[in-house]
């Protein structure tokens, strides 16, 4: 009798302690899944090897920290779409709560963010979108026009308004550099009539192939008033290609890029304009949103997002807009660390 009340006790000890583990588990926050679980959150750029997305990824763990939540950060080590999916199918097998994804190719990643989702695990973009079906939200760090409008028109202010310039761009495939060529060539037609495109090269996120382009570029095209370069390496690669043929002045240089990259070729002289966004920031916000898409917290027609400590973002659709670009110059570079 001792031994069957004995046991009984232990069972009813059993069951109160899983209705208490019931009762204090976590209620579906920021920093947990749907399920309860610990949120994995997997943050894939475009190549681990451009400053850019090193940049991003600080921005990223903070929020990652601040939320509780494991951080997971791998790309291919320079720009692969085919090493994307690989990543991605990847941790869909590992079982990653939610993925966030600078997309190389926009169309040839959304069958296996299809297939995350599919899992049952979310999908969120960033810097570079993927189809509309293959994800929740863009976090976009400014819309596509107001980035080939402020270079187009930058690249219009220090020219004068007239002459030969030519486009550095990451690959032919990138859908956002896609998307910000359509809208400053768009630009260039409507307001800028003495100014033409002559050429786009590709360097693949590289510097040094940046550098052999602009190069190519500037033998090419002797008249050649303007380098734009739209990825982050091709910035500097570009000036170290104009400081080499001794044109430093005659040839400007701007483009999107860090200002720790450039802030030695701007001081100099050789590249005049440097545009870019918190890049940090956009990294922060791409985590928190992703977050707050796998908790539930983030849902199709908000108008607006708290992003904590660097504020409210507003939402146009399924983008989360983190601001309009900025000109960094050599009035102002020195204040800039990132």
């Amino acid at each position: 009798m001792k031994r069957h009340s004995l046991i009984a006790l232990l069972l009813a000890l059993s069951a109160f302690a899983l209705l208490g583990g019931c009762k204090d588990a976590p209620s579906g926050g920021s920093n947990n899944s749907a399920g309860g679980k610990k949120m994995t959150i997997a943050l894939l750029p475009k190549s681990k090897g451009n400053q850019y997305f090193a940049t991003v990824e600080k921005g990223a763990r903070a929020a990652a920290t601040e939320l509780g939540a494991d951080l997971l950060y791998d790309g291919p080590t320079n720009t692969d779409p085919a090493k994307q999916n690989e990543i991605v199918e990847g941790w869909v097998n590992y079982g990653v709560t939610v993925i966030a994804a600078a997309c190389e190719n926009k169309e040839g990643i959304s069958a296996a963010l299809k297939a995350a989702q599919d899992k049952g695990i979310k999908v969120v973009t960033y810097d570079s979108d993927t189809t509309t079906d293959a994800r929740s939200f863009f976090v976009n760090q400014a819309t596509a026009e107001g980035i080939g409008n402020t270079l187009m028109d930058e690249a219009a202010r220090l020219t004068g308004e007239e002459g030969d310039f030519a486009i550095i761009t990451a690959t032919l495939t990138a859908s956002n550099m896609n998307e910000w060529r359509k809208h400053i060539e768009a630009r260039l037609k409507e307001k800028y009539p003495k100014m033409k495109l002559v050429d786009t090269k590709p360097c693949d996120d590289q510097k040094d192939k940046a550098q052999q382009e602009a190069t190519n570029l500037l033998s090419a095209y002797p008249n050649l008033k303007c380098l734009m370069a739209i990825c982050s390496p091709a910035v500097p690669g570009a000036a170290e290609a104009v400081k080499q043929a001794g044109k430093a002045g005659a040839v400007k240089v701007l483009g999107l890029g860090l200002p720790s990259e450039n802030k030695a070729y701007v001081k100099d002289g050789v590249t005049q304009s440097v545009i870019l966004w918190k890049v940090e920031d956009l990294g922060y916000l791409t985590i928190k949103a992703a977050a707050a898409v796998a908790a539930g917290s983030l849902k199709a027609g908000a108008a607006e997002f708290d992003a904590g400590k660097i504020g409210k973002m507003e939402i146009q659709g399924d983008n989360v807009l983190l601001g309009k670009p900025f000109i960094f110059n050599k009035e102002n570079i020195d204040g800039f660390d990132f």
